[in-house]
């Protein structure tokens, strides 16, 4: 089994962060997995990718981590971005507590189930946890009602549904549920 490097991204890496986003919206599970299309991700310029990169190399706002394969190939990918209370988050409603927030979450299909979920998760929360002032009191999720395989992977992680939900931005018909992670 090869081995892999979970880190964060580099702001120059702007390139590798689109293509992974692109392979990512190609999957059979986009449409219950991520709120954008794969041609809504193409029509952004590079400048849109450029800032998408730097804002997630750095700082407290937001984090991109990649799993890196031994030949250099990103096989999976999750973003943290910090919710400060008493902000609306992106649905709209109004943030409670500071918080993590995991979105983006993608493993290429030939490396899934060898446990790099996880350690991408890993690595999220460990960042997350070092945050002070304010510390986050959570992280967060959503996950499409319909995605039974993604839902039983996070109570397996240690999430836990809230119980809250929200419309699907684009078919109000269909939920996302809220899952949380309670800082330890």
């Amino acid at each position: 089994m090869s081995q892999h490097v979970i880190r964060s991204v580099r702001a120059d890496e702007w390139e590798r962060v689109k293509q992974l986003r692109l392979a990512a919206l190609r999957d059979p599970a986009a449409p219950v997995a991520f709120l954008e299309t794969v041609e809504s991700a193409e029509s952004h310029p590079d400048e849109f990718w450029r800032g998408r990169a730097e804002g997630a190399s750095h700082g407290r706002t937001a984090r991109q981590f990649i799993a890196e394969a031994d030949g250099g190939e990103w096989v999976g990918s999750v973003v943290v971005l910090v919710e400060d209370g008493g902000t609306s988050d992106l649905f709209g409603f109004p943030i409670e507590r500071t918080q993590g927030h995991l979105v983006g979450v993608f493993v290429r299909p030939e490396h899934r189930g060898t446990g790099l979920t996880e350690a991408l998760f890993a690595a999220s929360l460990e960042w997350a946890w070092s945050l002070e002032e304010p510390a986050l009191e959570r992280v967060r999720l959503f996950v499409h009602e319909e995605n039974a395989r993604a839902g039983a992977f996070y109570r397996r992680f240690g999430f836990r549904a809230s119980g809250r939900s929200v419309p699907m931005p684009g078919n109000p018909s269909v939920k996302e549920l809220e899952y949380v992670y309670p800082r330890p």
